[in-house]
Protein backbone atom coordinates (compact mmCIF):
# COMPACT_ATOMS: atom_id res chain seq x y z
CA UNK A 1 0.00 0.00 0.00
CA UNK A 2 1.62 4.00 -0.82
CA UNK A 3 -0.13 6.82 0.00
CA UNK A 4 2.05 8.54 -2.58
CA UNK A 5 4.72 7.95 -5.02
CA UNK A 6 7.48 10.01 -5.28
CA UNK A 7 8.74 10.01 -9.48
CA UNK A 8 11.62 11.85 -9.33
CA UNK A 9 14.45 10.24 -7.19
CA UNK A 10 15.55 12.46 -3.94
CA UNK A 11 19.14 13.22 -3.84
CA UNK A 12 19.87 12.27 -0.18
CA UNK A 13 23.40 10.88 -1.09
CA UNK A 14 24.51 14.25 -2.58
CA UNK A 15 24.05 15.65 1.28
CA UNK A 16 25.25 12.69 3.26
CA UNK A 17 28.43 14.61 4.54
CA UNK A 18 26.84 17.31 5.89
CA UNK A 19 23.77 15.23 7.60
CA UNK A 20 26.52 12.74 8.44
CA UNK A 21 28.75 15.88 9.86
CA UNK A 22 26.03 16.17 12.40
CA UNK A 23 25.56 13.22 13.36
CA UNK A 24 28.97 12.77 14.36
CA UNK A 25 28.95 16.07 16.48
CA UNK A 26 25.52 14.84 18.10
CA UNK A 27 26.93 11.13 19.03
CA UNK A 28 29.81 12.86 20.01
CA UNK A 29 28.13 15.16 22.54
CA UNK A 30 26.19 12.07 23.31
CA UNK A 31 29.29 9.84 24.81
CA UNK A 32 30.26 13.11 26.12
CA UNK A 33 27.19 13.91 28.47
CA UNK A 34 27.30 10.03 29.35
CA UNK A 35 31.46 10.22 30.71
CA UNK A 36 30.60 13.62 32.71
CA UNK A 37 26.84 13.44 33.74
CA UNK A 38 26.85 9.12 33.48
CA UNK A 39 22.52 7.43 33.49
CA UNK A 40 20.55 8.05 36.41
CA UNK A 41 19.60 4.67 37.03
CA UNK A 42 15.93 3.52 38.58
CA UNK A 43 16.20 1.74 42.08
CA UNK A 44 16.26 -1.28 40.60
CA UNK A 45 20.09 -0.83 39.24
CA UNK A 46 20.94 0.79 42.42
CA UNK A 47 18.80 -0.99 45.24
CA UNK A 48 16.12 -0.23 47.53
CA UNK A 49 13.34 -0.55 49.65
CA UNK A 50 10.69 -2.51 47.45
CA UNK A 51 7.50 -3.00 49.25
CA UNK A 52 3.91 -4.55 48.58
CA UNK A 53 0.45 -2.95 50.26
CA UNK A 54 -3.16 -3.91 49.98
CA UNK A 55 -5.99 -1.62 49.76
CA UNK A 56 -9.65 -2.30 50.52
CA UNK A 57 -10.83 -0.41 47.07
CA UNK A 58 -9.28 0.21 44.52
CA UNK A 59 -6.08 2.39 44.41
CA UNK A 60 -5.15 5.34 43.86
CA UNK A 61 -1.66 5.52 42.12
CA UNK A 62 -1.90 9.28 42.09
CA UNK A 63 -2.65 9.66 45.45
CA UNK A 64 0.18 7.13 46.67
CA UNK A 65 2.73 8.58 44.37
CA UNK A 66 1.56 12.23 45.72
CA UNK A 67 1.93 10.62 49.48
CA UNK A 68 5.21 9.09 49.00
CA UNK A 69 6.82 12.60 47.06
CA UNK A 70 5.72 14.47 50.28
CA UNK A 71 8.65 12.95 52.18
CA UNK A 72 10.82 13.86 50.27
CA UNK A 73 11.28 10.59 47.89
CA UNK A 74 11.79 12.00 43.76
CA UNK A 75 12.75 8.61 42.14
CA UNK A 76 10.03 6.47 43.48
CA UNK A 77 8.58 3.74 41.48
CA UNK A 78 4.54 3.07 42.14
CA UNK A 79 2.69 0.87 40.48
CA UNK A 80 -0.47 -1.91 40.08
CA UNK A 81 0.62 -5.73 40.19
CA UNK A 82 -1.94 -8.55 39.86
CA UNK A 83 -5.55 -6.70 40.88
CA UNK A 84 -6.02 -2.83 40.92
CA UNK A 85 -6.29 -2.98 44.79
CA UNK A 86 -2.43 -3.78 45.33
CA UNK A 87 0.33 -1.88 44.70
CA UNK A 88 4.00 -2.21 44.16
CA UNK A 89 6.50 0.33 45.40
CA UNK A 90 10.04 0.51 45.32
CA UNK A 91 11.94 3.31 46.95
CA UNK A 92 16.08 4.84 46.37
CA UNK A 93 18.85 3.95 49.28
CA UNK A 94 19.01 7.31 51.93
CA UNK A 95 21.75 7.35 53.86
CA UNK A 96 21.54 6.84 57.21
CA UNK A 97 18.15 5.38 56.74
CA UNK A 98 17.23 1.48 56.80
CA UNK A 99 14.69 -0.56 55.20
CA UNK A 100 12.79 -0.76 58.12
CA UNK A 101 12.69 3.12 58.75
CA UNK A 102 11.61 3.65 55.17
CA UNK A 103 8.70 1.96 55.34
CA UNK A 104 7.06 2.44 58.26
CA UNK A 105 7.28 6.41 57.35
CA UNK A 106 6.03 5.96 53.97
CA UNK A 107 2.85 3.05 55.74
CA UNK A 108 2.34 6.33 58.49
CA UNK A 109 1.79 8.30 54.89
CA UNK A 110 -0.85 6.32 53.25
CA UNK A 111 -2.71 5.42 56.48
CA UNK A 112 -3.11 9.31 56.62
CA UNK A 113 -4.76 8.81 53.40
CA UNK A 114 -6.53 5.63 54.13
CA UNK A 115 -6.46 3.69 57.01
CA UNK A 116 -7.76 0.63 55.35
CA UNK A 117 -3.99 0.21 53.87
CA UNK A 118 -2.19 -2.57 55.29
CA UNK A 119 1.44 -3.70 54.44
CA UNK A 120 1.90 -6.95 53.11
CA UNK A 121 5.92 -7.19 52.42
CA UNK A 122 8.76 -4.82 52.39
CA UNK A 123 12.42 -6.01 51.41
CA UNK A 124 15.65 -4.85 50.59
CA UNK A 125 17.55 -5.24 46.92
CA UNK A 126 20.37 -5.00 47.21
CA UNK A 127 23.39 -3.03 45.07
CA UNK A 128 24.76 -6.99 44.14
CA UNK A 129 21.25 -7.36 42.49
CA UNK A 130 21.43 -3.97 40.66
CA UNK A 131 24.63 -4.77 39.53
CA UNK A 132 23.68 -8.57 37.94
CA UNK A 133 20.99 -6.42 36.05
CA UNK A 134 23.14 -3.88 34.56
CA UNK A 135 25.45 -7.10 33.69
CA UNK A 136 22.59 -9.47 31.98
CA UNK A 137 21.15 -6.02 30.64
CA UNK A 138 25.25 -5.29 28.72
CA UNK A 139 25.13 -8.96 28.00
CA UNK A 140 21.73 -8.79 26.01
CA UNK A 141 22.64 -5.88 24.20
CA UNK A 142 26.13 -7.33 22.85
CA UNK A 143 24.23 -10.23 22.00
CA UNK A 144 21.89 -8.08 19.64
CA UNK A 145 24.66 -6.17 17.72
CA UNK A 146 26.17 -9.09 17.33
CA UNK A 147 23.36 -11.24 16.16
CA UNK A 148 22.11 -7.50 13.96
CA UNK A 149 26.23 -7.69 12.02
CA UNK A 150 25.41 -11.76 11.36
CA UNK A 151 22.15 -11.19 9.79
CA UNK A 152 23.02 -8.12 7.78
CA UNK A 153 26.84 -9.99 6.75
CA UNK A 154 24.73 -12.62 5.76
CA UNK A 155 21.76 -11.53 3.86
CA UNK A 156 23.12 -8.48 2.11
CA UNK A 157 27.52 -7.89 2.10
CA UNK A 158 29.80 -7.15 4.88
CA UNK A 159 29.61 -3.69 4.07
CA UNK A 160 26.15 -3.16 4.59
CA UNK A 161 26.41 -4.96 8.06
CA UNK A 162 29.12 -3.10 8.70
CA UNK A 163 27.00 0.43 8.11
CA UNK A 164 24.05 -1.00 9.81
CA UNK A 165 25.18 -1.62 13.30
CA UNK A 166 26.79 1.77 13.35
CA UNK A 167 23.86 3.50 12.47
CA UNK A 168 22.01 1.25 15.09
CA UNK A 169 24.70 2.12 17.52
CA UNK A 170 24.54 5.54 17.04
CA UNK A 171 20.61 5.76 17.40
CA UNK A 172 21.42 3.87 21.01
CA UNK A 173 24.23 6.01 21.96
CA UNK A 174 21.67 9.01 20.93
CA UNK A 175 19.07 7.53 23.51
CA UNK A 176 21.09 7.35 26.43
CA UNK A 177 22.79 10.74 25.71
CA UNK A 178 19.55 12.41 26.14
CA UNK A 179 18.80 10.37 29.03
CA UNK A 180 22.34 11.43 30.37
CA UNK A 181 21.92 15.02 29.82
CA UNK A 182 18.35 15.51 31.04
CA UNK A 183 18.84 13.18 34.17
CA UNK A 184 15.69 11.22 32.96
CA UNK A 185 15.19 7.81 35.21
CA UNK A 186 17.16 4.81 33.38
CA UNK A 187 15.08 2.15 34.68
CA UNK A 188 14.46 -1.90 33.00
CA UNK A 189 11.60 -0.56 30.94
CA UNK A 190 13.74 2.22 29.33
CA UNK A 191 16.74 -0.63 28.64
CA UNK A 192 13.76 -2.49 27.45
CA UNK A 193 12.92 0.07 25.01
CA UNK A 194 16.46 0.75 23.77
CA UNK A 195 16.79 -2.67 22.86
CA UNK A 196 13.21 -2.22 21.25
CA UNK A 197 14.57 0.44 19.09
CA UNK A 198 17.83 -1.45 17.99
CA UNK A 199 15.19 -4.07 16.48
CA UNK A 200 13.46 -1.43 14.86
CA UNK A 201 15.97 0.83 13.13
CA UNK A 202 17.78 -2.64 12.04
CA UNK A 203 14.11 -3.18 10.34
CA UNK A 204 14.15 -0.19 8.39
CA UNK A 205 17.85 -0.51 7.63
CA UNK A 206 17.27 -3.64 6.14
CA UNK A 207 14.09 -2.54 4.36
CA UNK A 208 16.25 0.46 2.51
CA UNK A 209 19.04 -2.19 1.78
CA UNK A 210 16.73 -4.51 -0.18
CA UNK A 211 15.44 -1.70 -2.05
CA UNK A 212 18.97 -0.68 -2.82
CA UNK A 213 20.17 -4.04 -3.85
CA UNK A 214 17.34 -4.36 -6.25
CA UNK A 215 17.80 -1.30 -7.55
CA UNK A 216 21.45 -2.13 -8.31
CA UNK A 217 19.58 -5.29 -10.08
CA UNK A 218 17.26 -3.08 -12.39
CA UNK A 219 19.32 -0.03 -12.71
CA UNK A 220 23.10 -1.04 -14.51
CA UNK A 221 23.67 2.21 -16.06
CA UNK A 222 23.18 4.01 -12.91
CA UNK A 223 26.41 5.22 -10.21
CA UNK A 224 26.20 3.74 -6.67
CA UNK A 225 25.17 7.13 -5.12
CA UNK A 226 22.00 7.10 -7.64
CA UNK A 227 21.40 3.43 -7.03
CA UNK A 228 21.39 4.49 -3.18
CA UNK A 229 19.03 7.70 -3.85
CA UNK A 230 16.62 5.33 -5.55
CA UNK A 231 16.27 2.50 -2.91
CA UNK A 232 15.84 5.60 -0.51
CA UNK A 233 12.91 6.82 -2.42
CA UNK A 234 11.31 3.78 -3.42
CA UNK A 235 10.48 3.46 0.32
CA UNK A 236 9.34 7.00 1.61
CA UNK A 237 5.80 6.20 1.52
CA UNK A 238 6.47 2.88 3.07
CA UNK A 239 8.38 4.83 5.79
CA UNK A 240 5.92 7.02 6.71
CA UNK A 241 3.33 5.20 6.92
CA UNK A 242 5.14 2.55 8.92
CA UNK A 243 6.40 5.36 11.47
CA UNK A 244 3.36 7.46 11.56
CA UNK A 245 1.18 4.95 13.25
CA UNK A 246 4.18 3.33 15.16
CA UNK A 247 4.71 6.79 16.58
CA UNK A 248 1.00 7.22 17.31
CA UNK A 249 0.87 4.49 19.55
CA UNK A 250 4.12 5.16 21.51
CA UNK A 251 2.69 8.81 21.98
CA UNK A 252 -0.69 7.33 23.42
CA UNK A 253 1.84 5.89 26.08
CA UNK A 254 3.78 8.73 26.26
CA UNK A 255 0.58 10.97 27.41
CA UNK A 256 -2.00 7.98 28.98
CA UNK A 257 0.25 5.56 29.69
CA UNK A 258 1.36 7.15 33.19
CA UNK A 259 4.63 7.80 34.90
CA UNK A 260 5.28 3.66 34.50
CA UNK A 261 5.33 4.28 30.72
CA UNK A 262 6.28 7.63 30.60
CA UNK A 263 10.50 7.00 29.93
CA UNK A 264 9.81 4.18 27.95
CA UNK A 265 7.80 5.86 25.55
CA UNK A 266 9.86 8.68 25.67
CA UNK A 267 13.12 6.44 24.47
CA UNK A 268 11.19 4.98 21.94
CA UNK A 269 10.21 8.26 20.74
CA UNK A 270 13.33 9.52 20.13
CA UNK A 271 14.39 6.03 18.79
CA UNK A 272 12.41 5.93 16.13
CA UNK A 273 12.91 9.66 15.14
CA UNK A 274 16.94 8.88 14.85
CA UNK A 275 16.25 5.27 13.33
CA UNK A 276 14.24 6.91 10.01
CA UNK A 277 17.41 9.36 10.08
CA UNK A 278 19.99 6.93 10.40
CA UNK A 279 19.08 4.31 8.11
CA UNK A 280 18.92 7.07 5.29
CA UNK A 281 21.53 9.09 6.09
CA UNK A 282 23.84 7.04 8.18
CA UNK A 283 23.77 3.70 7.25
CA UNK A 284 23.13 4.10 3.20
CA UNK A 285 26.30 6.42 3.54
CA UNK A 286 28.48 4.23 5.04
CA UNK A 287 27.93 1.86 2.77
CA UNK A 288 28.67 4.18 0.13
CA UNK A 289 31.95 5.29 1.40
CA UNK A 290 32.73 1.39 2.26
CA UNK A 291 32.63 1.50 -1.62
CA UNK A 292 29.58 -0.85 -1.81
CA UNK A 293 28.90 -1.52 -5.76
CA UNK A 294 26.51 -3.88 -7.72
CA UNK A 295 29.29 -6.79 -7.79
CA UNK A 296 29.22 -7.17 -4.23
CA UNK A 297 25.59 -8.16 -4.67
CA UNK A 298 25.46 -10.06 -8.02
CA UNK A 299 27.76 -13.40 -9.09
CA UNK A 300 29.11 -12.72 -11.91
CA UNK A 301 29.53 -15.63 -14.60
CA UNK A 302 31.53 -15.44 -18.14
CA UNK A 303 29.13 -16.36 -21.12
CA UNK A 304 30.22 -17.64 -24.09
CA UNK A 305 30.12 -14.48 -26.90
CA UNK A 306 30.40 -12.18 -24.06
CA UNK A 307 31.91 -9.00 -24.20
CA UNK A 308 35.09 -9.23 -21.74
CA UNK A 309 34.77 -5.34 -21.32
CA UNK A 310 31.41 -5.22 -20.52
CA UNK A 311 31.33 -5.52 -16.59
CA UNK A 312 27.73 -6.28 -16.51
CA UNK A 313 28.15 -8.76 -19.27
CA UNK A 314 26.15 -12.25 -17.58
CA UNK A 315 26.03 -10.72 -14.42
CA UNK A 316 22.84 -12.24 -12.03
CA UNK A 317 21.53 -10.48 -8.49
Amino acid sequence: MEFFRIRKDIPFMKYALVFNVISFVTFALAVFFLLTRGLHLSVEFTGGTVMEVAYEQTADIGKVREAISGLGYQDVIVQNFGTSRDVMIRLPVQKGVTSAQQSEDVMAALKAQDAGVTLRRTEFVGPQVGDELVHGGLMALGMVVLGIVIYLSIRFEWKFGVAGIIANLHDVVIILGFFAFFQWEFSLSVLAGVLAVLGYSVNESVVIFDRIREAFRKFRKLTPHEVIDHGITSTMSRTVITHASTEAMVLSMFFFGGPSLHYFALALTIGILFGIYSSVFVAAAIAMWLGVKREDLAKVHTHKGGDPNDPNAGAVV
